[in-house]
């Protein structure tokens, strides 16, 4: 009777155990892909509206890391290259709109930030791209 009893319960022990180790181990994982490099998304940085503009830069980032960077006033075409947490973006070419000087500049400065990133972080919704200075991006919600 107590060889039953102690197997009941050592199987038992079995069950919760693995049971607590597939709960843990989905929690990581979930914390793990939150946590992950953003492909596939549209982030908006955390910036006010220039003056006279409702317009915000943005970062629209493929599935391979392709993406849109839209200023202020244009947009680039990039290209960011992902290592753990380490970040390179490569810029290609620029829309040319015309647009008041201050946007204009505006741009230049976001466009040399962004080519001085070195790291990323990911909490959450929020992306926080490091390099020369800091610069914060949130997944659009919609």
């Amino acid at each position: 009777m107590r060889s039953v009893t102690a197997y009941r319960f050592g199987r038992l022990r079995r069950c919760v155990v693995a049971f607590t180790a597939c709960v843990l181990g989905g929690v990581v994982a979930a914390d793990a892909a939150e946590r992950g490099f953003p492909y596939n998304s549209e982030l908006i940085m955390d910036a006010k509206p220039m003056r006279g503009s409702k317009r915000v830069p943005m970062l629209v980032i493929g599935a391979k890391g392709e993406a849109k960077i839209e200023g202020w006033c244009n947009n680039v075409e990039a290209q960011m290259v992902v290592a753990a947490d380490t970040l390179t973006i490569l810029t290609g070419a620029s829309t040319e709109q015309q647009c008041p000087a201050d946007r204009m500049r505006a741009d230049e400065d976001l466009m040399a930030v962004l080519m001085e990133i070195t790291h990323w972080r990911r909490d959450g919704d929020v992306l926080t791209l490091r390099g020369g200075k800091t610069l914060r991006f949130r997944s659009m919600t919609n």
